[in-house]
């Protein structure tokens, strides 16, 4: 137990130590979008939109196919059992 409350303290020190980096980075998108648009560019903002919701489904797909392959086994067992 004091393991696990230790990498979830790590964890979080981890992810509020790196969250400037994050920031940054994004001010950074939003400047080159906005010179690009002012200069009549539109297609680089269309694909940073396209890989932020690629970015945005990734985990979700993946738990979406660890959960079903759980649930598959989970029955495959409790068939075994009856």
């Amino acid at each position: 137990m004091r393991t696990g409350v230790k990498y979830l303290l790590a964890f979080l020190l981890m992810l509020v130590l790196t969250l400037p980096q994050v920031m940054a980075q994004c001010a950074m998108c939003r400047a080159t979008i906005e010179n690009n648009v002012s200069n009549g560019d539109t297609t680089v903002g269309a694909g940073l939109n396209l890989g932020i919701l690629y970015l945005f489904l990734a985990p979700y797909l993946l738990l979406s196919i660890i959960g079903f392959f759980w649930y598959k086994k989970a029955r495959r067992k409790k068939k075994l059992t009856y």
